[in-house]
């Protein structure tokens, strides 16, 4: 066995060093042509071939390829070896492929293949090509340096559980302050996600830890590989929950090649759109309010500002609204230059809705204002007396001044302002809330895209804003308003919007079922996945989650961990007098091991505040991330339990896990839930006084009080 493992560890290195020999031979060679900077269009097109070729052969140079799998076609005699890479590369002597790109339709059988004597297959230009897998063996590769050679099939052979062995070697490994690409372990049931037909409406509820952001961004890459005809990546979207966490994801994009896509949340784009008409209320005041502890939390009712004004109840009154508007936009008086000479009221209305009918409302009118001015200007030329006919253009302007005040030029939050002002049966409460804000100008985040929609109607939807493909991350958090919103401007329906209800700890503004965003769209353009195994935590963090999760009294999705055991989780109570110290050497000694990222986290952003200013006092180096953060820089992080989603740690420790902090509710079991799910390797949980119900009379097995 051991000669067998040599012998193949000596095949890859031979191989490995033809195939990096050639991939520097092409790199230095592209690299002695200079960038071409002129106007000659042809020159630009192959300047921008030889800039793509090098940016993919500098990929493939640090890491050419990352599995192995002998293929043999029907038909064929011999199996034939088959390396799958981030990007391909091609021997330019022979023409032979040394590197299939993993977005090829052939490398789909190296994530969908598990093992069998059964005939594999995959769909290709000519059809489905059906055929025999001899070998699927993983490697390990970092700087053109052989690492790791792992068989996870052989034909004919033991075939012991290799694949979940190289799987939880890739998992074990630390986190820096970056997401990072998941290419080399893609699962089958998330490579079914990636490779779902473009024009579908992907719905994917995925627990913590499942991946679920990295496959929507690795489909990003699958699409503009398969459908590169047809979609280019400055035409697609991501909407991210924060600017924090954009940068945290920052890099997967880029490992796989792929660059120009929009990446961005949902509130900047929306008031670059609006191009700063109005200013957004302080979301922290929002966050403090929501998240507060004790007999401050508030009660979520229907008339949850965020949640009325995010329901398509709301979207339809505000369509009804603009419809109303436009049927009542014209004058039903004519328009009355001077005595005896009228342009008829029927004659404006026959330009408003027939001629102009397919202009937007915006450019309707103003082709209706040109129209009667040019009217207006071949009366005044049938005027002989000059001066009569300065006399009646006066008057004549300022009777069109008049008269178009019934056709009133409004912004997008004009009008918005205006439709609460008529209002007549929207909840009194959030009319008087709304208005009050309005005044100076101010609106909350669910304004946003009822301001849009109504921008979309004034003004039309250019095609900059039209979308190939939109990315909706922490989506359990977005309102079917803005999906709805957002459908008007994507090209077939193209979304991944993925979320998990178990993190939905923003019920004030977010979805309670899928089904709210499902019906938005028909059967034949939506579909729905669920990944429920947890690839980010140890099988100690994930059951220990799973009882604070149970604990919320909710049916919500439990994760299922890949079997990777590690530390048990700690939980201990210590003396309110020795909680800053005690949380100090249980840092050093989190950091003193293997762990690169280690999360903090409190219960508010006042509390945050708090405990960052003591561990510097205490000498550690730690970063407070706050609400406005746009950048995450790893180490020692201190942070509100709110803003670790999305996030993960190689360690975490909550602090104040008490009965005042995290009480016996869906909303705090989900918060609790949260945080416990960041930690991959280590969770530790504090408190002092009476333990949170959450984490009281645990079974013995799930953890150890031991500090």
């Amino acid at each position: 066995m051991e000669s067998e493992i040599q012998s193949a560890y000596q095949e890859e290195l031979q191989r490995l060093e033809h195939t990096a020999a050639e991939i520097d031979r092409q790199l230095q060679t592209l690299e002695t042509v200079p960038r071409y900077y002129g106007d000659d269009l042809t020159e630009q097109a192959l300047d921008n071939i030889r800039e793509s070729r090098r940016q993919n052969l500098s990929i493939a140079g640090v890491e050419p390829y990352f599995g192995r799998l002998d293929f043999q076609e029907a038909g064929v005699e011999t199996p034939q070896p088959l390396y799958i890479g981030k990007v391909g590369v091609e021997d330019e002597d022979t023409g032979k492929l040394l590197v299939i790109d993993w977005r090829a339709p052939v490398a789909s059988m190296f994530y969908s293949f598990t093992g069998g004597d059964e005939k594999a297959a995959y769909d290709s230009p000519e059809g489905l090509i059906e055929g025999l897998i001899y070998l699927k063996r993983n490697l390990v590769i970092r700087k053109q340096i052989l690492q790791r050679v792992v068989d996870a099939y052989v034909k004919g052979g033991d075939n012991l559980d290799v694949a979940d062995e190289f799987l939880l070697y890739r998992l074990g490994e630390n986190k820096d302050n970056r997401l990072r690409d998941i290419v080399s372990t893609i699962q089958a049931e998330q490579d079914k996600i990636i490779r779902s037909a473009k024009n579908t409406a992907l719905v994917i509820q995925g627990v913590a830890g499942s991946g679920k952001t990295t496959v929507a961004l690795h489909r990003l890459a699958y699409l503009l590989y398969q459908y590169r005809e047809n979609i280019r990546a400055e035409r697609m979207i991501i909407f991210a929950p924060n600017s924090m966490f954009l940068d945290y994801i920052s890099g997967v994009l880029p490992e796989l090649g792929v660059g120009g896509i929009q990446q961005t949340t949902f509130t900047d784009w929306a008031l670059d759109l609006l191009e700063q008409e109005v200013q957004l209320s302080d979301p922290s005041e929002r966050l403090d309010t929501w998240f507060a502890i004790g007999p401050k939390r508030p009660v979520l009712d229907e008339h949850a500002p965020g949640r009325y004004k995010g329901s398509m109840h709301f979207y339809r009154y505000v369509e009804a609204y603009l419809q109303a508007f436009e049927e009542g936009f014209v004058p039903e008086v004519a328009f009355e230059a001077w005595e005896g000479k009228t342009l008829a009221a029927a004659t404006v209305k026959e330009w408003f809705y027939t001629e102009y009918q397919h202009y937007p409302l915006a450019k309707r009118r103003e082709r209706v204002v040109g129209r009667i001015k040019r009217w207006l200007e071949m009366e005044l030329e049938k005027v002989w007396d000059s001066i009569k006919r300065k006399d009646l253009k006066k008057k004549a302007n300022a009777r069109l001044r008049t008269y178009l005040k019934g056709m009133p030029d409004l912004t997008p939050f004009g009008l918005y302002k205006k439709m609460f002002g008529d209002a007549a049966d929207l909840p009194e409460s959030i009319v008087k809330a709304s208005v009050k804000k309005f005044k100076k100008k101010i609106v909350d985040l669910e304004d946003l895209a009822p301001l849009l929609l109504i921008r979309n109607r004034l003004h039309g939807i250019d095609s900059a804003n039209m979308f190939d493909h939109v990315v909706i991350d922490e989506a359990q958090d977005f309102a079917p308003f803005q999906v709805a919103l957002l459908k008007e401007q994507t090209r077939g329906n193209s979304f991944s919007i993925l979320g998990d209800l178990s993190q939905g700890i923003h019920a004030y503004q977010g979805v309670h079922a899928w089904q709210e965003f499902l019906e938005l769209f028909t059967e034949e353009e939506q579909a729905y996945f669920q990944l429920d195994r947890s690839y980010r935590s140890t099988t100690e963090i994930i059951n220990f989650a799973n009882v604070v999760l149970e604990r919320s009294g909710e049916a919500l999705t439990l994760a299922v961990p890949v079997f990777r055991s590690g530390e048990k989780v700690r939980v201990a109570q210590v003396a309110e007098q020795d909680r800053l110290q005690t949380i100090v050497d249980a840092v050093k000694r989190l950091q003193s091991g293997t762990h690169t990222t280690v999360a903090v986290v409190a219960r508010t952003e006042e509390e945050s505040r708090d405990l960052h200013a003591g561990l510097l006092q205490a000498g550690l180096e730690a970063t407070l991330i706050h609400s406005k953060q746009r950048e995450y820089k790893g180490g020692l992080s201190v942070l509100p339990v709110y803003l670790t989603k999305g996030l993960e740690f190689d360690a975490v420790l909550i602090t104040d896990v008490d009965e005042e902090h995290y009480a016996h509710s869906p909303q705090d079991a989900k918060l609790l839930y949260v945080g416990c799910t960041r930690a991959l390797h280590e969770l530790w949980l504090l408190y002092a006084g009476t333990p949170s119900p959450l984490i009281a009379d645990l079974d013995e097995e799930l953890y150890t009080s031991e500090l």
